[in-house]
């Protein structure tokens, strides 16, 4: 059971919640007297809540053993293994997201992969935003031209989603397959007509966060709103660092919370065979008596996400590269932000047109 289904007050589960307390499990070996501490109220009433939280626990334990033994009498307990040749089918035949730069979707093996947690960082100004609405834009893309003809869920952190912007880049994307439709002679006319970009617009879930207690709170709640909404196939997060970047003093707290929070959306991401994209910041590094830049919150988020993509600057053209992918070699490709979205580098352009 999840804190937020406790039978407390509201203010207590806020205050769990903050204190990065998400399952009963968090609270099975903590004292009364340090959870008193860590959410500043009495002790008495840290003592009511752990012996809530206890009982809950019991019930909880009691419900899944009647359940395990019904679902044994029913299967095999090996019935839910999955052989390696079936994984590697299961991922051969997974659908990626284009990113509508060639070069990219390249490095990328086709694009943004679903059922992945992808990190994608970089310094302000970079591209980071208009990524995050490029794909969340392009996971609707028909599946007659490719696409997976899904919706999408942006978590904006930040308050810079713009939805002119994404306005912009949905008319472009409809315009894109328009003119993939006349390069292989279909009758297009149909489809050109159902699909406008202000329908585009409407499967998109936005969602405004203003704190990271809301954070957590929404990330516990997108597995109901999941269930009810099937056809959701990307959630983009932007960005996961803002408010545990401003409001943490705690960083084992901060640690604690956010290995709790990915392995949420890991686990949606398996459940729902979905693409997670979570956007971050960049911080200073010191390392050999110097300073760098590097992903902000530190080294052990680094092994949450499945892959890690950097942003940067090279002269005047922006890059991509896979920093850490268990599936991709590491490479890097130029890519650029135009009026219409995320597209090729203007150098990689020119280099077709010479060829």
């Amino acid at each position: 059971m999840e804190i937020w289904r406790l039978p407390i007050s509201a203010s207590q589960r806020g205050k769990l919640i903050s204190a990065g307390y998400t399952s009963l499990s968090s609270l099975s070996s903590i004292s009364s007297s340090d959870l008193a501490r860590e959410l500043n109220v009495s002790e008495s009433e840290a003592m009511n809540i752990l012996k809530v939280a206890s009982h809950s626990r019991g019930s909880e334990t009691s419900n899944a053993s009647c359940s395990i033994v019904e679902v044994l009498d029913t299967f095999q307990w090996w019935a839910g293994a999955q052989s390696a040749w079936d994984m590697l089918h299961d991922e051969e035949s997974l659908m990626h997201i284009t990113t509508s730069s060639a070069d990219l979707d390249n490095i990328l093996g086709g694009g943004i992969h679903c059922k992945e947690v992808t990190e994608i960082g970089g310094v302000p100004g970079i591209g980071k935003t208009q990524l995050g609405i490029q794909i969340a834009v392009n996971v609707q893309i028909p599946n007659d031209f490719g696409g997976l003809g899904g919706n999408s869920i942006y978590i904006d952190t930040e308050g810079s989603f713009m939805v002119e912007r994404a306005f912009q880049i949905a008319e472009a994307c409809i315009e894109d397959m328009s003119e993939y439709n006349r390069f292989l002679r279909k009758d297009f006319q149909e489809c050109k007509i159902k699909m406008q970009p202000q329908d585009i617009l409407e499967n998109i879930f936005y969602f405004r966060i203003c704190s990271y207690t809301e954070q957590i709170a929404l990330i516990n709640y997108l597995d109901k709103f999941l269930s009810e909404n099937k056809d959701v196939k990307v959630i983009v997060v932007d960005s996961v660092t803002f408010h545990f970047r401003q409001d943490f003093d705690d960083m084992a707290l901060r640690t604690r919370v956010l290995s709790g929070m990915a392995l949420k959306l890991m686990n949606l991401a398996k459940r729902f065979s979905l693409a997670v994209v979570l956007l971050n910041q960049v911080t200073t590094k010191h390392t050999e008596a110097s300073f760098q830049l590097a992903l902000a919150l530190g080294d052990s988020w680094s092994h949450t996400c499945t892959n890690r993509i950097v942003l940067y600057w090279n002269g005047n053209e922006r890059y991509a590269y896979i920093d850490k992918s268990p599936s991709l070699r590491s490479a890097s490709a130029a890519y650029s932000v135009t009026a219409r979205g995320i597209r090729n580098s203007s150098s990689s352009c020119k280099r077709i047109k010479m060829m």
